[in-house]
């Protein structure tokens, strides 16, 4: 089964405690405050939370810090592996890597519990759906405040006389839809996952059979006003069809589990300083 490092190396997006905005050190080994400004800027942060970031890069680094003394203090040599095409691990990140497989092992589901999990809720387990869509596209430079916010105001209002009269919404569609479907009524035909953007794809499973969105959908590409023309829900998969895949996602949860454990034990051994390091948070 294939895992990676990045969860633990990375851990520690905070549920709560003490921020920091300060160097810290681990076990004697200092964090300078510069080093965790540059991490910040891989960590995300709501616009009234300045220090969301920041605590979130501590934490990650002071964790990463740690799996590394350890790793060292076993001797472990780095052997950094492909990780993509042209792409290997750096020497720390097979360090991690390398100390998480010799310090952690689970054992694969058995074929019972396997049959249980699928037995609690199969309704869970289906084909793809089905679904044929139509919109209406207000395109806009997504990027650019003033073109979003004039989209956004022509979408808000198109909606609203879509919603005004339904049954019109193909002619709303060749009059005023940016996308080339609008020469059939905006019909898009028929779509499975990953035919669609993201947020396009999670607003059509949100709606049931005749349904129209009820404000503007944006993606990258602008608003969309979406109407589910029909939906066909995927059929529930025979237990024999979806053996491996819940097998390998009970043997992935189980491995979390067992790595988060190893992980609070080297926090509570640890001496953390300038950072309240939560075991919640970890």
């Amino acid at each position: 089964m294939e895992r990676t490092t990045h969860t633990l190396a990375n851990a520690g997006a905070p549920k709560g405690g003490q921020q920091t905005n300060g160097s810290i050190s681990v076990n004697g080994e200092a964090i300078s405050a510069e080093a965790i400004g540059l991490e910040a800027q891989n960590h995300t942060a709501p616009k009234n939370k300045p220090g969301t970031a920041w605590n979130q890069a501590a934490r990650a680094m002071a964790v990463r810090t740690l799996l590394l003394q350890v790793a060292k203090r076993q001797g472990i040599t780095p052997s950094p592996i492909e990780v993509g095409p042209g792409r290997f691990e750096t020497d720390e990140e097979a360090l991690i890597r390398a100390l998480l497989e010799d310090s952690i092992s689970v054992s694969a589901p058995t074929d019972d519990q396997v049959l249980a999990e699928w037995q609690r809720n199969p309704d869970r387990f289906r084909s793809p759906p089905l679904w044929e869509v139509s919109h209406i596209l207000v395109a806009c430079d997504m990027g650019n405040p003033e073109s979003r916010l004039a989209g956004f105001k022509q979408a808000v209002s198109l909606a609203k006389s879509v919603r005004e009269k339904p049954q019109q919404f193909a002619r709303f569609a060749m009059d005023h839809s940016d996308c080339d479907s609008k020469t059939n009524g905006g019909a898009l035909g028929q779509l499975t996952p990953g035919d669609s953007v993201p947020e396009f794809e999670a607003a059509l499973r949100t709606l049931g059979e005749g349904d129209i969105t009820p404000k503007p959908v944006p993606t990258r590409h602008g608003f969309h006003i979406i109407r589910m023309d029909a939906l066909a829900l995927g059929q529930v998969l025979p237990f024999e069809a979806v053996r491996g895949k819940i097998a390998d996602a009970m043997e992935k949860t189980a491995w979390a589990a067992a790595a988060r454990g190893f992980l609070n034990t080297l926090v509570q051994g640890a001496t953390i300083e300038g950072l309240h390091l939560d075991l919640a948070d970890v």
